[in-house]
Formats: C-alpha cells, sequence, structure tokens
C-alpha cells in the first residue's frame, strides 16, 4: 500500500515539459488594420522590438497566424 502511494506521488510531481513560444515583435503596425494592432497588444507586445513568451497551444498559434508579417516566432 505504502508503495502503491509513493507512486503516485511521484507520479504527480513529474511535470510535462510545455512547449512554448517566443515571439516578438519586429515590424510597425503602421497602416494595418485596427484588428491586426488589437492582436499584437493582446500578445502583450507594447513596443516594437519587444519579446514575450506564450505557451505553444492553438489559440496563441491563431493569433500569432494573423499577424506572421509583423512578428518573429521562435519555438524553444
Amino acid at each position: 500500500m505504502v508503495d502503491k502511494q509513493a507512486k503516485e506521488k511521484a507520479k504527480g510531481q513529474r511535470k510535462k515539459r510545455q512547449a512554448k513560444l517566443r515571439i516578438k515583435w519586429v515590424k510597425s503596425s503602421i497602416g494595418y488594420s485596427e484588428r491586426q494592432k488589437a492582436t499584437i497588444r493582446s500578445l502583450g507586445l507594447k513596443r516594437l522590438g519587444d519579446t514575450v513568451e506564450w505557451k505553444d497551444d492553438p489559440v496563441t498559434r491563431g493569433m500569432v497566424n494573423r499577424v506572421k508579417h509583423l512578428v518573429e516566432v521562435e519555438e524553444w
């Protein structure tokens, strides 16, 4: 019984490493739609050259896809 509990505890302590995206704003959003500017802001980018880290999931990928011409993405 003790071994079973120890295994369960050890199993819970192991965390899977979540893939992340490093997103850098590299091109100005001047001249682009308000929707694209809002997407840049919602990603947490405030100034040109800013870099943020987000977990890699379909929602984040969709946001990045909308502004892929304005940002650089690095997986790590």
